[in-house]
């Protein structure tokens, strides 16, 4: 929605998180009430999750730079850990997901702290079960 490509950093425990993007500015309150339910729509519509395994060179070439963060990938790595969530998302990432987002269960969007230095957009959110 605010043309964010890049993830900084995750952090989630239990039911509460912090998203950071790369984003170069702040979302209005309309924008992030838009986010939120943009999200939450995501996840009522139980949409499958898949993940899997390919070759460096043949996600690069199938899904280019966008399966890749901010946080660097270790050095030597071959084979990537690819989730993607169709028309939706995709990244590599070396954790484990849900089948499909019904098992997210509902968010609510917190506080947004933008770093206009770093140009990053930090969203703290709840998971409401």
């Amino acid at each position: 929605m605010l043309g964010t490509k890049k993830t900084a950093s995750v952090y989630v425990s239990g039911g509460h998180g912090r998203l950071t993007v790369q984003c170069e500015r702040r979302p209005t309150d309309e924008e992030m009430r838009r986010i939120e339910k943009a999200a939450n729509d995501k996840v009522a519509e139980g949409a499958e999750v898949l993940e899997f395994e390919m070759e460096r060179a043949e996600a690069e070439g199938h899904f280019g730079d966008v399966i890749y963060d901010l946080f660097p990938l270790p050095p030597g790595t071959n084979r990537l850990h690819i989730v993607r969530i169709p028309d939706w998302n995709v990244n590599s990432c070396n954790e484990r997901h849900v089948e499909n987002t019904l098992q997210i269960g509902k968010m609510k969007l917190g506080k947004a702290r933008y770093r206009n230095s770093k140009r990053e957009l930090e969203i703290e959110f709840d998971l409401v079960r």
